[in-house]
């Protein structure tokens, strides 16, 4: 990775960065250890861990060409134990301590100066559990490839190596002169593809004023945990078609209708539009680098009838995938990929702003390998992804299959968002009135 640019998806999650804005992903992961913890012999464990990890020495360096790009380099003052931190919940005056103090963690922009990631070993949550808070910044990887950077963390496993090596790519070892003449071939290649893509954004934004998501600016954040039993996905599918990730977008659509009522707000002949990243990796490519796309699905939080509305997904969703990934609206981050750096650092911070012209909220769903994963030996139990809340938006969503449960990061505007714990039981309100249909047919 050392000499590797970044893409022009990565250089635009460096430019969307601010206060505000933080371009982090993250998890809250809980332990089940077998005996109590030293927290400081467990942040130890990890910082050695980290050291061999070549990717995690790693931190952002401009370039002179192409100008405003961006590559990664070897951090010579490098020190793992500087982003490792050790928390107790003791310090937390709060009825849930461990979402209060995660979100206090994820409101936290990362150092761009230093290898762009930091763990925080929480302690003190009952039964001898403890928590692992991963944040890592977007320019670094996406969710697909989250687990690829993680996983020196963890207890190795016969396949831990080898996703060590993969996500780890060559050094670049192009003149400046081959690297110019290969970006002007993919830019011509793929210009008809990003025309399409511009043209389809501009059919697809709406006027303000547009969503019922829609949040000021804030560095505050709130957070909410929902953990959802697989059995009680599948039942529901069986019964109305469609798949668990229809389901889980069907849940959260009632989830958001609810939470809307319940604010004061009017659903009825409204939709939200949400924005579902695609990964465009190969199954068996674990490069950590960002391989993205998405889809726009629209929400329809006006239909009363949760079965219907899971069918209103299924056929969105299906209508995506017909179209593929690399088409519409919601391909913006190809299109991103295919922009140059300079106009990025120009254009980025305002196209980031205008971010509900096109989409009220993102979902999306970060894949877990079906293996039992530990630290220390302790048994991991749930993992909460955490995904960046877009500029102006009020709520982002992010989940994750592990264990035979969906695990549900649920990441709010604090400024906007008085109750997170509303939004949370909205999820398990709508995920039963789902499960009570499914059993009644």
């Amino acid at each position: 990775m050392a000499g590797r640019q970044l893409s022009g998806l990565d250089v635009a999650f460096l430019c969307l960065e601010g206060n505000t804005s933080p371009m982090h992903m993250g998890a809250v992961a809980v332990f089940q250890p077998s005996a109590p913890v030293d927290p400081d012999k467990l942040a130890a464990l990890l910082a050695e861990r980290a050291d061999q990890v070549p990717r995690l020495r790693r931190r952002v360096g401009g370039t002179l060409f192409p100008p405003g790009g961006a590559t990664w380099v070897e951090d010579t003052r490098f020190d793992a134990r500087e982003h490792i931190h050790v928390h107790r919940l003791g310090e937390f005056d709060s009825e849930d301590p461990l979402t209060s103090c995660a979100a206090e963690w994820i409101e936290e922009p990362l150092d761009l100066r230093r290898p762009p990631w930091s763990v925080h070993v929480v302690t003190g949550l009952g039964d001898g559990r403890f928590a692992l808070l991963l944040k890592l910044h977007h320019s670094f990887t996406d969710g697909a490839g989250a687990f690829a950077v993680a996983a020196g963390l963890l207890d190795k496993l016969p396949i831990t190596q080898a996703i060590l090596s993969a996500a780890e790519p060559a050094q670049d070892e192009r003149s400046p002169l081959a690297m110019l003449k290969d970006g002007i071939t993919s830019a011509v290649s793929g210009a008809g593809t990003g025309a399409g893509i511009a043209s389809a954004v501009l059919r697809a934004a709406r006027p303000y004023p547009t969503s019922p998501l829609s949040a000021p600016n804030s560095a505050s954040r709130k957070l909410g945990f929902v953990r959802l039993d697989m059995a009680d996905i599948r039942r529901i599918r069986a019964a109305h078609g469609g798949t668990a990730n229809d389901v889980v977008l069907a849940v959260l659509t009632g989830a958001l209708r609810e939470w809307m009522i319940n604010r004061g707000q009017r659903v009825e002949g409204r939709r939200l539009r949400a924005l579902i990243p695609v990964s465009t990796r190969a199954r068996d490519a674990v490069r950590a680098a960002n391989q993205l796309s998405g889809y726009l699905c629209d929400l329809p939080v006006h239909l009363e009838d949760p079965v219907v509305r899971l069918h209103e997904i299924h056929r969105s969703m299906n209508r995506n995938k017909a179209a593929g990934p690399r088409t519409g609206a919601g391909a913006v981050p190809i299109l991103a990929k295919q922009i140059p750096p300079p106009v990025h650092r120009l254009a980025t911070r305002f196209a980031g702003q205008a971010a509900g012209l096109l989409f009220d909220t993102v979902i999306t769903n970060v894949p877990l390998p079906k293996l039992e994963l530990r630290l220390d030996e302790a048994r991991l139990r749930e993992v909460y992804p955490l995904v960046p809340l877009a500029p102006r938006h009020a709520v982002g969503v992010a989940a994750t299959v592990y264990q035979d449960h969906v695990h549900i990061g649920l990441q709010m505007n604090g400024e906007a968002v008085a109750d997170a714990g509303s939004l949370r039981d909205a999820v398990l309100k709508a995920t039963a009135a789902l499960y009570e249909r499914s059993i009644s047919t």
